[in-house]
């Protein structure tokens, strides 16, 4: 007779709750575990037939895509932002046994005709980064049968998967803390490109500002490019027109705060004493400028690894509701802010 996952617990000194998860190929489990409870349930002849899973451990399931769509290139995607998303979505491809192929499409036009390859050689699943991406660049992914999460963007007409960060709450947050610190009307250090990321962060700066009895219209905005080189020529090109400055600033990212650090201390202002500013990501790089930034933390891993979750899900079941999930983000509070003096 063959025997139950009960007796199989039992025999090994496992929970039955371990069992279910290493017959089931489900993470929770070692692979040392994984690999003992299969080969036990094996030679006491377990009836595999009564599980979803019947692959040995280490057999792949099929291959998901990583696509990294590029438009204008004002995200750099070589950024540890970026690596930190990719290592969650290869981290949970793993755990998952899924083989994991990354591509980078640069504003491809033929889109349609990759998408049917991908359909004809078995494409499981798409992690489609869009942080770049409009509306409008979505659209072709609409009629592909292949199961997709789309990672760092949301569309409101668009009925897809969404992975992203709740950029309103972060960016409310980060200009609330400004506000508290200096008593004082925060600036804008914004985007030049239109990305939709920043959009929502706008509208948390925004809503931050009237919430605090403050006219949005007395805000200084500058635009920079959302990069260090950029940001800190676009502020040094203003500081030579001797634009008027803002006492403290909250930055679309941290690329962008990190350059107009640079600009404001190579004109002979202080930060923060002078000029305070706080970033947006938490990336490496804001522990090693001086002053080390404060900014809004993102659990980049999490988001990766979050995404590939729920496109496992829907390859399993493709009729799944679409679900938006966004990220909560933390704020981190280290020396590029002081109180008014």
């Amino acid at each position: 007779m063959a025997i139950t996952a009960k007796e199989l617990a039992k025999k090994l000194g496992l929970s039955e709750s371990a069992i279910s998860l290493a017959l089931n190929n489900k993470p929770g489990v070692s692979t040392y575990t994984r690999k003992k409870v299969v080969s036990a349930a094996k030679e006491f002849g377990y009836d595999f037939s009564r599980i979803h899973a019947q692959e040995s451990p280490g057999a792949s399931r099929g291959t998901i895509y990583f696509i990294f769509y590029r438009k204008h290139g004002a995200i750099v995607t070589d950024t540890p932002f970026f690596s930190q998303l990719s290592a969650g979505v290869e981290a949970e491809c793993q755990i998952r046994q899924y083989d994991l192929n990354i591509l980078y499409l640069y504003d491809e036009k033929n889109i349609d005709k990759l998408l049917l390859n991908w359909t004809r050689i078995g494409v499981k699943g798409i992690v489609l980064l869009g942080t770049e991406m409009s509306e409008q660049d979505f659209i072709p992914f609409t009629n592909s049968p292949i199961p997709l999460v789309l990672l760092d963007n949301y569309f409101e007409n668009q009925e897809v998967d969404s992975v992203l960060i709740n950029n309103v709450r972060g960016a409310f947050t980060a200009t609330n803390y400004l506000i508290q610190k200096r008593k004082q009307q925060p600036g804008y250090l914004r985007s030049a490109y239109p990305i939709n990321n920043f959009e929502n962060r706008a509208d948390g700066f925004y809503k931050s500002i009237r919430e605090n009895g403050m006219s949005p219209s007395r805000s200084i905005v500058h635009r920079l490019t959302p990069s260090v080189e950029g940001a800190c020529a676009d502020m040094n090109a203003l500081l030579e027109d001797d634009e008027p400055l803002a006492p403290c600033y909250f930055a679309d990212n941290d690329q962008i705060a990190t350059g107009a650090i640079k600009a404001f201390r190579e004109k002979g202002y202080r930060v923060p004493l002078d000029i305070s500013v706080i970033g947006f990501d938490d990336v490496p790089l804001c522990t090693y400028i001086e002053p080390p930034l404060s900014t809004i933390r993102v659990p980049k891993q999490y988001m990766g690894k979050l995404a590939v979750r729920r496109l496992c899900e829907l390859i399993q079941d493709p009729d799944n509701i679409p679900v938006k999930m966004e990220v909560a983000t933390s704020l981190i509070d280290r020396k590029s802010i002081s109180p008014r003096t």
